[in-house]
């Protein structure tokens, strides 16, 4: 279940049309958030797990374990990352915070992070580690500075992956070059793999990851008069639900993710402020305009005698005196002399509508498609947080619970940077196809429409049964995908 109440303190979004799970918002880091630069689009991705599942966590740690962690330590983290957070979208399960280059998602037994831009994501990840085992209470080791930090819990698994940036020039600290990343990963973590997917010369992907149980690196020099200590790792903690949906859902682990740029000139013209802007401003007049013929219509209807819920207004006459006294004009604050009804330059126009945030946000993701990609009529209880930039360039989180009752809570994001020189957009999500209904090429070939770029790549991380997709099930799918133009 996702919590859908809005505590005191809490800032209403200007997206919330219909009951949703719990928003916050942080006004002051959206002052000044300006997309006019070129921008570098391509994310920088970050996966830490400290367990196998969230009903895996280990003995020691908090209940809800990286998600018992209070927001503002991850700000802290996020502060050293040179990001803010724009939002947080709660849920029972993920927690989903909009970031102003990108997003972090914190689930009990991992934290994914993705940030764009030139921010310096691995700077954080010390961070991560000191929290995961002083906060959320991981099994840990100490006293290793060259970590960055004198305590660090012990992940389970990590991976970093990035595209090839298309501004490498203007990146900062560990991100520089890919030989840079990597050392400061090794500098990390014991026996940790690197890869490079493509031309070298071209489009090409960056992967790092660790084996399952991964051992930190120990000390350069270490006192060879202290003995070498063993860490024991406690026995998992394993839920009432140990069995559930849930673990299904685990044992069915996948990761999709879109990687698209040169997008069309004309369709990206959608996220840009003035473009949206016009979009709202022409679905708001519409809607109040049909909403005064609606208020025409019924008023004709009273006046006519005809019936309303099975009673004449003469009948509701009788019974409560008089509807109204026939002297007072009830439109008088919105009306001139001659008409009951305001013309659409006496309309107040919401401000909201007419500058960068949530709002707008909104507006882009329902025009563009993004919402229907996983739509209400079937995930009733899903909620989208977009924002649209100034002045262009659009962010999304969207949290996923699943329609059936016990079902696992997933997510996707969305990040989009639309300028033609610079043109970029990614698309990422853990909806399962088995939960979706859908094959992964179906949903690829719906993205691929929303945001029609020259060229993309897919990356797809499954965690499945041998005998759930076989290798003829894998060439098939290849070959749907290799049919989606792009």
């Amino acid at each position: 279940m996702v919590n859908t109440e809005i505590p005191k303190g809490y800032t209403f979004s200007p997206s919330s049309f219909n009951g949703t799970p719990l928003l916050t918002i942080n006004h002051e880091a959206t002052v000044d958030l300006d997309s006019t630069n070129s921008f570098e689009g391509p994310e920088k991705l970050l996966e830490v797990w400290f367990s196998a599942s969230p009903s895996s966590l280990p003995e020691t740690s908090i209940p809800d374990g990286l998600k018992g962690v209070p927001s503002e330590e991850w700000k802290e983290m996020l502060d050293l990352v040179n990001c803010k957070v724009l939002s947080i979208v709660e849920s029972e399960d993920v927690d989903a915070y909009l970031l102003s280059e990108s997003s972090m998602f914190v689930f009990p037994h991992k934290l994914i992070l993705k940030t764009c831009g030139t921010t310096t994501l691995l700077s954080g990840l010390p961070k991560i580690l000191e929290i995961a085992a002083l906060v959320a209470k991981f099994p840990h080791s100490v006293a290793n500075a060259a970590r960055g930090t004198a305590t660090a819990a012990v992940p389970y698994r990590v991976f970093y992956s990035r595209k090839n940036f298309l501004f490498p020039d203007r990146q900062r600290g560990p991100h520089r070059s890919w030989r840079d990343e990597v050392k400061s990963l090794d500098r990390l973590f014991l026996g940790g793999s690197a890869y490079l997917i493509g031309k070298m010369n071209g489009e090409h992907w960056y992967l790092y990851l660790t084996e399952p149980n991964t051992m930190l690196t120990p000390p350069a020099t270490p006192d060879r008069e202290q003995p070498i200590k063993v860490l024991d790792l406690p026995k998992p903690r394993l839920t009432a639900n140990a069995c559930s949906i849930d673990d299904e859902d685990q044992g069915r682990d996948e990761t999709l993710e879109l990687l698209m740029t040169d997008l069309d000139t004309e369709n990206a013209k959608q996220f840009y402020l003035d473009h949206a802007s016009a979009v709202a401003e022409g679905q708001y007049f519409e809607q109040a305009n049909k909403s005064r013929s609606d208020a025409r219509k019924h008023l004709g209807s009273i006046n006519d005698g005809e019936e309303t819920d099975g009673k004449t207004v003469q009948d509701v006459h009788a019974l409560n005196g008089k509807l109204f006294d026939d002297s007072v004009d009830v439109f008088s604050n919105t009306s001139d002399e001659n008409s009951p009804f305001a013309s659409d330059d006496e309309l107040t126009y919401p401000q909201e509508l007419t500058t960068e945030g949530h709002a707008l946000g909104t507006v882009v993701s329902e025009a563009c498609g993004l919402s229907d990609v996983y739509p209400i009529t079937k995930y009733p209880d899903a909620r989208i947080d977009a924002y649209l930039f100034t002045p262009c360039g659009f962010s999304a989180n969207g949290v996923i619970p699943s329609p059936q009752p016990g079902g696992s809570t997933h997510y996707f994001t969305v990040h989009v940077t639309p300028e033609p020189h610079c043109s970029y957009a990614s698309f990422e999500t853990n909806v399962p196809t088995s939960q979706s209904g859908r094959e992964t090429a179906d949903v690829i070939q719906q993205v691929v429409g929303i945001f029609k770029p020259a060229r993309f790549s897919v990356t797809l991380f499954e965690a499945k049964d041998n005998a759930d997709d076989d290798c003829g099930n894998k060439v098939k799918k290849g070959a749907k995908l290799d049919a989606i133009k792009g």
